[in-house]
């Protein structure tokens, strides 16, 4: 896909999706020390979600590994990663990058319900 289609890859070749359609989902979530916000996201199995990432303060990471998913979120700057809710569950994600003192409690949950 030529690059002026908007579609790029992150730095560990996750894909980031620049627009959506009337059957995507758009998220917003915020990172921030020591949360992301929301911290539970919830969808219908089937669903497709574009995630926007964006940190209020500093470079944060952004992983979910059941669904393959990372990314950094960087401050003002808003990066898009599509989730195809294909199964149901709870599913974790979490800042893998060290943010400070708290670090470890940024954590979150996507909730894919039938």
């Amino acid at each position: 896909m030529h690059p002026d289609e908007g579609l790029g890859f992150d730095f560990h070749g996750t894909p980031i999706v620049p627009a959506t359609s009337s059957a995507e989902r758009v998220v917003r979530v915020a990172a921030s020390k020591f949360k992301y916000e929301p911290s539970t996201i919830e969808a219908t199995r089937g669903e497709r979600l574009i995630l926007e990432l964006v940190s209020l303060d500093r470079l944060h990471g952004f992983s979910v590994p059941d669904f393959g998913i990372r990314v950094d979120v960087k401050p003002d700057v808003p990066t898009r990663v599509a989730l195809q809710a294909d199964r149901v569950g709870r599913f974790a994600f979490h800042c893998d990058l060290y943010c400070g003192d708290g670090h470890e409690s940024m954590v979150g949950e996507i909730v894919v319900r039938a």
